[in-house]
């Protein structure tokens, strides 16, 4: 089935908003218009349905290219405007400020394609302020007062635009007539372009060109069009001139009020004025205001559509009215947590660990399962894994009373489920009593230097402290989209969580002090999984600490669980005698296990916690499986028999029995396991 015209469109905006890193915004899109099984998430893929391949591959062998497909498409249709304007001679309507259409060169372009307005900076440094309270004031039909010596200038980069303007017929220069354009022509919005000589001369020449049709204009009076605030802005001195600005903007306002024949239309006006809104054919120039001006709870996002209506009902912001004071990374914490993540300030995450985020897999029957990209991270994402089935199973209740559906849920269940087992994590790991949370700011808070390797994270890393789990909640939810989309997202998490324990407790944690979080090839120690299963990053998996006598009289103490954990944990090495597990992983809270075989982590869990609870030796029930490193297209259901119900099974050679079953029989002795028509993994 193709996908309909709103999921490419939606598909596009969204590919817009990726590439832009507006990651709120897109938030906002996901919970305002939620993806479906039709999104495409592509890029490939919605060059291929928009038929765009030629256009892209162009794109890319200009020497500016854009960056978006959204770019690439209306950079084509702008150029292609251009080039038809240029071949039927509609250039030389363009009117320069002398008055006349003759002493303007033809060719010249009236609509600058986007390769040009790339190279010109849509800015006014504070030495032009006086400048553009100049041309404010200046009403639409004093444009021919204009120097006449100023001649026609060419676009050049100290050019700026003031756009998204209509103007009357009426009120054009008279060298303009209205039979002297098709409909067509009447019908597009044109430039008003101001060319700057140098810093100190006065405003040059403005222009105004083509008419706007009549029914266009009044269709379009009743719309709102907000100059972008930051056009006007360069440095601290401009806001000086805001009060200015703002005034003959409101007199170049109520000049073109005037203008309107129908009383109602300017009633329209006045009431829209009322609301303080700015009509079309009104500019508005407004300072950027300092960030304590700002109210972010009252943002409102508005659509303007070309039906003349206005939105009445706000959509509900995306910022939260909570505002946490966030503390960017130095260089000496940098150090002390690359050399308790990796052994080493020198040392850098491999690629894999860099790609790896919280993605669910998107085969029906596993929507509920983390996406490992490649080996190394599994240890996290296991151990999230684990906690997100805890909040999906045991205390969701999206998904119905019968716990079986909850293993199909939405996508936004998943996000949600996903916060609160990252937000149970990094409180656990902080005592329950305060947590930290690691996010990428996207810009360099200090510069490396001396006994340090730099790979781009910490350097724009910014940490938020929280004491109460609500905030953490609340800070996670915000920033949702890094942990679970983006690059670094099981780096920014376990980082949390080292800072939420500190670094000083989880050295004090291990047996070992010097021991690394992430051991050789990139694997997780047994330390780091232990830190996201119970908040401690104990170096052993046996119930409560142990001394072994060393000789000479001296102790070693080796740390184990000290309480039981709300998800557990079996291990292939204890099959072999190298270690043992004890209860408090073995038996946790909740019938989850994080299961270790052969140096992989992966996730078995059943749907019944009275399995954990119930002494009957004759049971048989059933556990599903899920690795999300080994490609799984399908749900593997085990069910396993204990006591006499196993004996009922045919014994099969132990060589040829699967390591998940000899990890099972850790924990049911003598257990058999039927795969149920699912290939058995070996």
């Amino acid at each position: 089935m193709a996908p309909s015209v709103e999921e490419i469109s939606s598909s596009l905006v969204r590919e817009y908003l990726s590439r832009k890193g507006l990651k709120r915004t897109i938030a906002c899109m996901d919970e305002e218009h939620p993806r479906t099984p039709a999104s495409i998430n592509n890029r490939s893929l919605l060059k291929q349905m928009l038929n765009i391949e030629d256009l892209y591959r162009q794109n890319k062998l200009q020497k500016s290219p854009v960056k978006t497909l959204l770019e690439i498409i209306v950079k084509h249709h702008i150029e292609r405007l251009h080039h038809e304007n240029i071949t039927t001679g509609d250039s030389q309507h363009v009117v320069p400020n002398t008055g006349s259409t003759s002493d303007y060169r033809a060719g010249s372009p009236s609509i600058i394609n986007e390769t040009k307005a790339d190279e010109i900076t849509p800015v006014i440094c504070s030495e032009l302020s006086s400048e553009v309270k100049e041309i404010c004031s200046i009403p639409v039909t004093d444009l021919s007062a204009i120097s006449e010596k100023d001649g026609p200038t060419s676009l050049n980069p100290n050019n700026f635009l003031i756009d998204n303007t209509d103007y009357q017929a009426g009120q054009l220069p008279m060298p303009l007539k209205k039979e002297n354009y098709t409909r067509k022509e009447k019908e597009e919005s044109l430039i008003v372009g101001v060319t700057s000589k140098n810093k100190t001369s006065r405003i040059r020449r403005g222009m105004v060109a083509r008419p706007v049709a009549q029914e266009s204009n009044r269709r379009r009076q009743s719309q709102r069009v907000e100059v972008s605030q930051p056009l006007f802005i360069r440095d601290q001195e401009s806001r000086e001139s805001q009060d200015g600005l703002a005034k003959n903007a409101s007199n170049w306002e109520e000049q073109n009020l005037k203008s309107i024949d129908s009383k109602e239309e300017n009633q329209e006006k006045k009431d829209f004025r009322s609301k303080g809104q700015i009509t079309v054919n009104t500019i508005k120039v407004k300072m950027k205001p300092d960030a304590h001006e700002l109210n972010l709870d009252e943002m409102v996002l508005d659509d303007i559509d070309d039906s003349g209506v206005l939105p009445e009902v706000p959509l509900h912001s995306t910022v939260s009215k909570f505002k946490f004071p966030g503390r960017p990374m130095d260089h000496h914490n940098t150090t002390e947590l690359k050399t308790i993540l990796l052994g080493s300030s020198l040392s850098c995450f491999s690629t894999e660990w860099k790609n790896q985020g919280f993605t669910f897999s998107d085969t029906h029957d596993l929507g509920y399962g983390i996406v490992q990209r490649k080996g190394g991270p599994c240890g996290v994402l296991a151990s999230i894994q684990a906690f997100f089935l805890k909040k999906l199973l045991f205390e969701n209740t999206d998904g119905g009373d019968v716990i079986l559906q909850r293993l199909r849920p939405s996508s936004s269940t998943r996000r949600h489920c996903l916060v609160l087992a990252l937000t149970e994590v990094l409180w656990r790991a902080g005592e329950e009593k305060q947590a930290v949370v690691a996010i990428n700011s996207g810009r360099s808070h200090f510069t490396a230097f001396g006994h340090y390797r730099s790979e781009g994270l910490f350097e724009k890393m910014t940490c938020f402290s929280v004491d109460n789990i609500k905030d953490l909640q609340v800070i996670l939810e915000q920033h949702i989209e890094q942990y679970e989309m983006g690059m670094f997202g099981c780096i920014l998490l376990v980082i949390s969580a080292v800072l939420s324990r500190s670094i000083e407790k989880v050295r004090e944690d291990m047996d070992l002090h010097t021991t690394p979080l992430i051991g050789a090839h990139g694997y997780c120690t047994q330390e780091l999984v232990n830190l996201l299963l119970c908040g401690k990053a104990v170096s052993n998996v046996f119930d409560n600490d142990v001394e072994l006598d060393s000789g000479n009289g001296n102790m070693t103490l080796l740390k184990g669980i000290k309480d039981q954990c709300q998800v557990g944990l079996l291990s292939l090495f204890e099959h072999y005698n190298v270690c043992k597990v004890g209860d408090y992983l073995k038996s946790p809270s909740y019938p989850i296990w994080v299961v270790c075989s052969e140096s992989h982590f992966s996730v078995l869990f059943g749907l019944q916690r009275e399995l954990l609870t119930n002494e009957d030796k004759d049971l048989e029930f059933d556990l599903y499986y899920y690795d999300g490193l080994a490609n799984q297209q399908e749900e593997i259901r085990l069910t396993v028999s204990v006591g006499k119900l196993a004996q009922k099974h045919h014994q099969v050679d132990a060589d040829l029995i699967p390591p998940l079953e000899l990890c099972i029989r850790t924990r049911w002795k003598d257990a058999s396991v039927n795969w149920n028509e699912t290939e058995p993994i070996l």
